[in-house]
């Protein structure tokens, strides 16, 4: 299982996987297990726990229904809080009672990955939180 770990969200996607392409296997030892520059997703990990990754704002934004808003709109996520679950539509329900605001419903993402299901909420702060399981 992954640990809990950052989701950047880039508007630029081919420059930030440069950077931490070359910074990570030095700064902490990380690999690159999925991706490349072209996109949209890439991650690293180190002694196979999850690092870092990578996502491309645009295709999220699509994802959570925020794409026809100008890319500067607050609700044009830069980062996401990303938890692996064992159970999205139980986390999504744990979510809600306790005052998260769905984005969207939990669904089967092959798109993304095999047998990859997610559910997208907003903490109380407004943080968007992705629930994952596979």
């Amino acid at each position: 299982m992954d640990a809990l770990h950052p989701r950047l969200l880039t508007t630029r996607f081919a420059d930030a996987f440069a950077f931490y392409a070359a910074v990570l296997p030095e700064l902490t030892g990380a690999t690159l297990v999925r991706g490349s520059a072209v996109g949209p997703y890439a991650h690293w990990d180190v002694d196979g726990q999850g690092l870092l990754s990578l996502f491309d704002r645009a295709a999220l934004a699509s994802a959570v229904g925020t794409d026809a808003l100008p890319a500067t709109a607050d609700a044009q996520d830069a980062l996401m809080f990303v938890c692996h679950v064992p159970d999205v539509d139980a986390g999504h329900a744990l979510c809600l009672r306790y005052g998260a605001t769905p984005v969207t419903a939990p669904a089967d993402r092959p798109e993304w990955g095999p047998g990859l299901r997610t559910a997208h909420l907003r903490d109380p702060e407004g943080t968007l939180l992705e629930l994952q399981s596979y």
